[in-house]
């Protein structure tokens, strides 16, 4: 019997998280990347969000610790942080402060150049998975019912190569090809959407004061979208080496600009000023990086009627969310738990590939319905059933603020540890009905100790 072959289009996270599970089901893995793969945790071409915040949930942490087991002790051994949630955050949502309960969930904290580098190192350890690189791929090979492999390209010599496999996964990201692929074989247009916020993004690491490098709350201030002006928000996460990654938001009219001089003053302008005084008399350590692509984007490709066997794609090739949220990295982790679990369970391309669209409607509606209610923001309108449920998940946030067991519900649904619909369980309901029983305090969370800390620095 001839040895199976899976090719993976993309060395990214989403690739290599893809090969991890495809071992498990293949003889051999050949992972196609058009970059340079870094040894280490350094920032390549094809990643350029890379250098803004990005945050781990629990729910993608425990994904790809099932998929590469030891992975996360990996992390925190480089120098990630693993941060409790809620105690461990210090957070001004559109409803208010997130109090400081003790640990429910946790985040994962860390540069995405160090996570990624991390995890590929974990993945390409195995010796079935080899990897092509200064390669990307033209055209696949087969026909609208049935996909045969890809031909690749050299980047330098351009010389082309077919690669034959019995199943090809797309993970190249938010530049994929694969609608257009699609069309050439004589399939439909594949449904999408697209809501953008307007939304730009400025990011500066700074040195942390020695006295909070060890241990230190994330920080983040939200917008609120129903206000009638553009939404700003700032974020601090402690990262390895002692750092402080603060990244900066705002949708249109309100973007931050990439002048050094300005990025203190807007991180105060914000709703709570918390994040431009933690830094004001921090050392910087980098530039001051900006960022447009946050528009969240979705791919339907389970809606096509017709589609190849032997062809999936997740990650980002499916959907791309607003980073404000926090949930891209952990849906593709889940999304190749849910590969491994079809492959499993003997299922065919298609029922596979609605499995992964199933993993993106939590997070892809999280997104797009709070993105939609920014002055200026592109898409298609809430409908009034839309309408009322957003009107009900504000409402349940604004519980949350008081309330423990709402805010555990709230939290392991938005760190992506349990499924959004149990927000609409008949308990979560009755308590997002009867609302918070009593006031928070407009001051913010963050500790006198933690202040101390910073301030004893300066």
């Amino acid at each position: 019997m001839a040895p199976t072959h899976a090719v993976v289009l993309g060395g990214g996270l989403s690739g290599v998280l893809t090969a991890s599970v495809l071992v498990r089901h293949f003889d051999e893995v050949t992972v196609v990347e058009r970059d340079k793969l870094p040894d280490g945790p350094t920032p390549r071409s094809g990643v350029p969000q890379a250098r803004h915040a990005h945050l781990l949930m629990s729910g993608g942490a425990r994904a790809i610790e099932s998929v590469l087991p030891g992975t996360l002790d990996a992390l925190f051994a480089a120098g990630a942080h693993r941060i409790g949630v809620p105690n461990d955050l210090v957070s001004l949502s559109a409803q208010g402060w997130v109090p400081r309960f003790p640990e429910m969930q946790f985040i994962v904290s860390c540069s995405r150049t160090l996570l990624d580098w991390v995890v590929r190192d974990q993945a390409l350890r195995h010796d079935k998975i080899s990897v092509l690189t200064g390669t990307e791929p033209v055209s696949l090979l087969g026909d609208r019912h049935a996909v045969s492999g890809v031909v690749v390209e050299d980047r330098i010599s351009h010389e082309r190569t077919s690669l034959e496999a019995d199943l090809v996964v797309d993970a190249t990201g938010r530049g994929s090809r694969l609608p257009a692929w699609l069309a050439e074989f004589g399939l439909p247009e594949v449904p999408s959407e697209s809501v953008d916020s307007g939304l730009a993004y400025a990011t500066r690491i700074f040195r942390a004061p020695s006295s909070a490098a060890a241990a230190f709350p994330i920080v983040n201030v939200q917008a609120n979208p129903r206000d009638p002006h553009p939404g700003c928000t700032a974020t601090l996460l402690p990262i390895e080496d002692g750092r402080w990654l603060v990244t900066l938001s705002g949708t249109r009219g309100g973007e931050p600009t990439t002048d050094e001089s300005e990025f203190v003053a807007f991180a105060r302008s914000v709703r709570n000023p918390v994040v431009g005084e933690l830094i004001a008399a921090a050392e910087p350590l980098s530039p001051v990086y900006g960022s447009h692509s946050t528009a969240n984007r979705r791919n339907y490709f389970e809606r096509l009627k017709s589609w190849p066997s032997g062809l999936l794609a997740l990650g980002d090739s499916v959907a791309t969310y607003n980073p404000v949220y926090g949930h891209g990295m952990s849906i593709a982790a889940q999304s190749a738990q849910a590969l491994d679990a079809g492959l499993a369970a003997g299922h065919g391309a298609r029922r596979i590939q609605r499995g992964i669209g199933n993993v993106v409607d939590g997070a892809w509606a999280m997104a797009t319905n709070q993105d939609i209610l920014y002055p200026g923001a592109v898409g298609k309108p809430l409908s009034l059933a839309g309408r009322v449920l957003q009107s009900y998940v504000d409402r349940l946030v604004r519980t949350a603020t008081t309330e423990a067991a709402v805010t555990r519900a709230f939290l392991d649904a938005f760190t992506l540890s349990a499924p959004m619909a149990n927000l609409l369980s008949p308990r979560m309901m009755w308590a997002t009905l009867r609302g918070p029983r009593r006031s928070t305090s407009p001051e913010t969370t963050l500790t006198a100790d933690e202040r101390e800390r910073v301030a004893s620095a300066e």
